[in-house]
C-alpha cells in the first residue's frame, strides 16, 4: 500500500528551494569553470602531487590522534557524570565554532616557542611544532577531533547500558566490555565520526597556515596549494578545488546520514519471520546424558544480603533455593536485582555468597549472572558467541567455551540457531538464548528478570522444565522476578512479595497462595482481594460496604479478604437462602480462561468482583456486557488474612 503524499505548504517550499539553490550554486560554479581538458595535467604537477601526499599524511595522523584521544573523551562524556562536564563539552565544541585563524593563534600561544607549553617541549624533548609537519598535524587535529567526539558521544548515548551491564554480570572486565561490546555496537557512529574527522583534517586551512605556516613539502597541504594557485593559476586552483569537493561528497554519500542519526535503509536478510511459525526442536530433557549436560561448578553458595536504600530488607537463602520476587510496578523488584549486582546507586547490598563477602567487588568479579527483561543479546555476535561470552570472559579456552555454549543452546531448544545473530531471532528464541548465556556462565547467584515473558505457552512449558531441572542441582541461589503465578508456584521454593522496596511477605508458594498479604499478589493469583478493617463478624471494606466472614479477624485489625472467583455465585434475580453476602451489580467484562469464563462485575455497594462460571451457566443466565446481575458469597468462602 502506497503511503499517501502530504502536500507541503508553499510558504515553506519556496524558502527551502532558495536554500538549496544558495548551497548548490557555488558548487555548480566549480563544475562550470573547471577546465576539463587540462584536469589531468593540473592534478599531476609535482607541486600538487607533493601537497596531496602531505595532506594525506597530515590527515591520517590527525585521524589517528583523534581516535586515541577522542574515543576515551566521548566515552567519558556519554557514560560518566562529573563536575564541569558541561564545560568540557563546550571545549569540545569550541573548535567547531571558532574562526580557524583564531584557532591558529590560540595554538601558537599554547604550543609556540613563546607559548605556554612550547618552551618546555623544545627544551625537554627538542620538539618544535610551529612551521613543522607536526604542527600541521596538531592544527588539523584541533579543528577535526570534535567531529569524532560529538558523533561517537551521540552513538554511545543511544546505546542501552543494559548491554554493558549484562556483559559485566557475565564476568567481563570494564575494558573488555568496552572492546568487545561497546565499540562493536557503536561502530557505525565511530566510522561516521572518523570519516568526518579525516575529511575535515584533509580540508583544514586557516589554523594550519596561522600555526604551521605555508612551507612547500613541510606544511603546504592541498588547501594551501589552492590558495597559492588562485593568485597565478586560477584554472589549476579550480581543478584542485574540484578534487577536494569530490572527496568531501564521496565521504558524505558513503555515510548516508549516519552522523545525524538518520536511519539507513537496509534489506532485511533475516529469515526469522519464517521460523517464528515453524516447529522447533524441543529442548532436550534433563536426563539427556552426561555429554549434553554442562558441569555445575563444585561448591555451595548460600546467600545473605542486607539491602539498604530504596530497598530495605534482609535476604537469606540456602544453596539450591529459588526465590520468586513479585510485586506491583515500582515495588523495587528490578532495583533489588541491580543492587545485588552492584549496578545502582538507589540501593546498596552487603552481599555474601558462601564464605566470600563480595560487597566491595566490581560487578564482573561477583559471579552473579543476570538476564534483564529485554535479554540484552549482543547484536554483533551469533547466538553461539553470545552464549560463550561469559565463559570466555572468565578465561575458559575458546573450544571448550563454544562446546559448553552449544550444549546449553541444545538444552533450551535453540541449538539449530547457533550461528544466527539476534536480529535474525524471534523474541522467544532470543529470550532462550539469553537464558542459556546466563546459565552457561557458571554463576554463584542467578538473577532472572521475567525470563520467560517473551515465550509462547508451549515453549514456556518446555523452558520452565529445563530451568527447573537445572535449578534443582544449582549450588547457588536464584532470584526470579515474575508476574506469572505459574512460574512463581512451579519454579520457586519461596515467594518474596515487595511493596515500596520492603518485604511484605516471604513464604513458600503454598502459603502465599492460601494467605496472600498483598491485594496485588492475590489478584495475580486470580483471587478477589478486598482490604479493610476487621469488625465483629467480618470486614468493613475500604471501598465501602461490609463483608461477613465465618472466621473473623481480631476486631480493629487491618485485614485482607480473599475470595476465590469460583466461590462467587451469579444470579439474574436477588438470591434467597443462606448467602450472607449479597450485592447487586453490572457485568462489565467477560473473558475466557481455559474451559471457563471470568466475569467482572461492578457494584455501587462493594468493590469490583470477579466470578468464574461455565459457558453453559453464562448462556443460561444470558450474561452480556452491561447486564444487571446479583452476586453472592457464602461467609464460609471468605478468608481473612491479617496485615
Amino acid at each position: 500500500m502506497r503511503k499517501p503524499r502530504t502536500r507541503p505548504p508553499v510558504a515553506l517550499v519556496l524558502p527551502a528551494l532558495l536554500a538549496v539553490a544558495f548551497l548548490l550554486l557555488p558548487l555548480m560554479g566549480i563544475l562550470a569553470r573547471t577546465s576539463w581538458q587540462d584536469l589531468g595535467e593540473h592534478l599531476t604537477t609535482p607541486g600538487v602531487v607533493e601537497a596531496l601526499k602531505l595532506s594525506l599524511l597530515v590527515s591520517g595522523w590527525a585521524l589517528g590522534l583523534s581516535l586515541v584521544l577522542g574515543v576515551p573523551l566521548a566515552w567519558l562524556l556519554a557514560r560518566v557524570d562529573f563536575p564541569g562536564k558541561a564545560l568540557v563539552r563546550s571545549l569540545v565544541l569550541l573548535p567547531m565554532v571558532l574562526p580557524p585563524t583564531v584557532g591558529g593563534v590560540a595554538l601558537l600561544l599554547g604550543f609556540g616557542r613563546r607559548g605556554l607549553l612550547g618552551p618546555w617541549l623544545e627544551e625537554t624533548f627538542g620538539i618544535t611544532l610551529p612551521f613543522h609537519t607536526s604542527g600541521a598535524v596538531v592544527a588539523a587535529t584541533f579543528v577535526a577531533m570534535p567531529f569524532l567526539v560529538i558523533s561517537l558521544e551521540g552513538a554511545l548515548g543511544g546505546l542501552r547500558q543494559s548491554y554493558e551491564e549484562t556483559a559485566a554480570s557475565l564476568g567481563a572486565a570494564p575494558f573488555r566490555v568496552f572492546l568487545t561490546v561497546t565499540l562493536p555496537m557503536v561502530a557505525p557512529g565511530l566510522i561516521a565520526g572518523a570519516a568526518l574527522t579525516w575529511a575535515r583534517a584533509l580540508g583544514e586551512f586557516g589554523a594550519t597556515i596561522t600555526f604551521a605556516g605555508n612551507l612547500p613539502g613541510t606544511t603546504q597541504t592541498l588547501p594551501l596549494q589552492v590558495y597559492l594557485l588562485l593568485q597565478d593559476k586560477p584554472e589549476a586552483a579550480t581543478s584542485l578545488s574540484l578534487l577536494l569537493l569530490a572527496i568531501a561528497m564521496a565521504v558524505l554519500i558513503a555515510l548516508r546520514g549516519r552522523w545525524t542519526g538518520t536511519p539507513v535503509a537496509r534489506r532485511d536478510v533475516s529469515p526469522a519471520s519464517a521460523d517464528d511459525t515453524a516447529p522447533e526442536p524441543e529442548p532436550a530433557p534433563a536426563s539427556a546424558g552426561a555429554t549434553a549436560t554442562p558441569a555445575v561448578p563444585a561448591g555451595q553458595w548460600p546467600l545473605h544480603a542486607e539491602v539498604t536504600g530504596f530497598n530495605r530488607l534482609t535476604l537469606a537463602a540456602e544453596p539450591g533455593t529459588t526465590i520468586a520476587v513479585v510485586g506491583e510496578n515500582g515495588a523495587g523488584k528490578t532495583t533489588l536485582l541491580r543492587a545485588l549486582l552492584g549496578l545502582t546507586p538507589r540501593a546498596h547490598a552487603e552481599l555474601r555468597l558462601g564464605d566470600a563477602d563480595v560487597t566491595a567487588l566490581a560487578p564482573h568479579k561477583r559471579q552473579v549472572a543476570w538476564v534483564p527483561q529485554d535479554g540484552a543479546l549482543f547484536p554483533h555476535l551469533s547466538a553461539l558467541a553470545n552464549t560463550a561470552y561469559g565463559l570466555r570472559a572468565r578465561g575458559v579456552p575458546r573450544a571448550e567455551a563454544r562446546r559448553e555454549a552449544r550444549e546449553w543452546l541444545d538444552r533450551l531448544g535453540v541449538g539449530h540457531l547457533a550461528h544466527r545473530k539476534p536480529p535474525q531471532l524471534s523474541g522467544g528464541q532470543a529470550q532462550r538464548v539469553a537464558l542459556a548465556r546466563a546459565l552457561a556462565a557458571r554463576p554463584r547467584l542467578l538473577l532472572l528478570d521475567e525470563p520467560l515473558a517473551a515465550l509462547d505457552q508451549t515453549t514456556r512449558a518446555h523452558v520452565r522444565h529445563t530451568l527447573r531441572s537445572h535449578l534443582a542441582g544449582f549450588g547457588g541461589v536464584c532470584l526470579m522476578v515474575t508476574h506469572d503465578p505459574v512460574e512463581a508456584v512451579s519454579l520457586a521454593d519461596r515467594v518474596l512479595v515487595l511493596a515500596d522496596g520492603e518485604a511484605l511477605q516471604d513464604a513458600p508458594p503454598a502459603e502465599v497462595t492460601r494467605h496472600p498479604r498483598s491485594p496485588w499478589v492475590a489478584r495475580m493469583l486470580g483471587r478477589n482481594a478486598w482490604p479493610g478493617e476487621a469488625g465483629e463478624d467480618g470486614l468493613v471494606l475500604d471501598g465501602g460496604g461490609r463483608l461477613v466472614s465465618a472466621e473473623p479477624a481480631p476486631a480493629g485489625s487491618r485485614a485482607l479478604a480473599i475470595i476465590a472467583p469460583e466461590s462467587v455465585s451469579v444470579h439474574r434475580e436477588r438470591p434467597d437462602g443462606s448467602p450472607r453476602n449479597v450485592w447487586p451489580g453490572t457485568v462489565r467484562e467477560i473473558t475466557s480462561v481455559g474451559s471457563r469464563l471470568r466475569v467482572l462485575i461492578t457494584s455501587a455497594e462493594a468493590p469490583d468482583l470477579v466470578a468464574e462460571i461455565t459457558p453453559d451457566a453464562a448462556a443460561e443466565l444470558g450474561l452480556s456486557d452491561g447486564a444487571p446481575v446479583w452476586t453472592s458469597v457464602k461467609a464460609t468462602e471468605v478468608t481473612l488474612v491479617e496485615l
